[in-house]
């Protein structure tokens, strides 16, 4: 059963023009115990009184043996939206009320393919981050390959960039992508694709032998990227899949 907490801010940056990192820590002082690619729900309620919520994914970067002191969220702006107008004004020492974890968009110790596909766009790249020490893992196998297609509109957009980009280069079975879809990088880097995700996918030559794929982010480009990984072959089971909808 998930449990419910509050969590109380204690730093944030801006990631991108219009996403937030947000930082919190339980206030009854209790660490979180969740699995990499699980998410939390920030209940809050309508100016009219009305009660809503809303669901993150935990951008912490852990291995899922332990839990964490802190909580760590990235927060997409959208106009007009409460979800904003709540995280996008926090300030620090600010207190919000939140659920979990939920969800089993996670990585599965039972998987034994070669490689695996993560596909993201947006704020849906934040599981793969709390992901990394367990690819680290995987990777150690020495019989494994990870490959991080990313796409945004331009490289100010690339949430967490620079860290996929030195884990790559630490980690030789390790590939990261940015695929920039309207505005290239001023300086290119060998790994830049042009395009969307879905588009780039085919360069990777999915095979049903040897692939298992995550989807996260844009529900155009999940459904998108799903479609192409079925024409490659791949069972429907061997597709995983998380959609982020931008709510008000």
């Amino acid at each position: 059963m998930a449990d419910h907490f509050q969590l109380r801010l204690v730093d944030s940056f801006m990631l991108a023009p219009t996403v937030r990192h947000l930082i919190f820590e339980r206030v009854d002082g209790q660490p979180l115990a969740f699995q990499p690619g699980q998410f939390l729900q920030v209940h809050f309620h309508y100016d009219d009184g009305t009660a809503t919520k809303r669901s993150y994914s935990v951008a912490t970067i852990g291995d899922g043996s332990s839990p964490v002191q802190r909580v760590e969220i990235a927060v997409s702006y959208v106009e007009g939206g409460a979800a904003t107008q709540l995280l996008g004004e926090l300030p620090v020492g600010g207190v919000i009320d939140a659920s979990g974890p939920y969800g089993r968009f996670c990585l599965q110790e039972t998987d034994s393919h070669p490689r695996y596909l993560l596909l993201a766009t947006g704020t849906g790249v934040t599981p793969y981050r709390a992901m990394l020490p367990q690819i680290e893992k995987l990777l150690a196998k020495g019989d494994r390959e990870v490959v991080l297609l990313y796409g945004a509109r331009s490289e100010a957009e690339l949430l967490y960039g620079e860290e996929f980009e030195t884990f790559a280069q630490t980690h030789p079975g390790f590939l990261f992508h940015g695929c920039l879809s309207r505005e290239a990088r001023a300086i290119s880097r060998s790994s830049d694709r042009s395009g969307h995700v879905q588009h780039v996918l085919a360069e990777l030559g999915p095979h049903a032998d040897r692939d298992i794929a995550y989807l996260c982010g844009n529900p155009n480009m999940v459904d998108a990227a799903f479609a192409a990984l079925k024409e490659f072959g791949l069972p429907v089971p061997h597709i995983r899949r998380e959609k982020y909808i931008s709510s008000r």
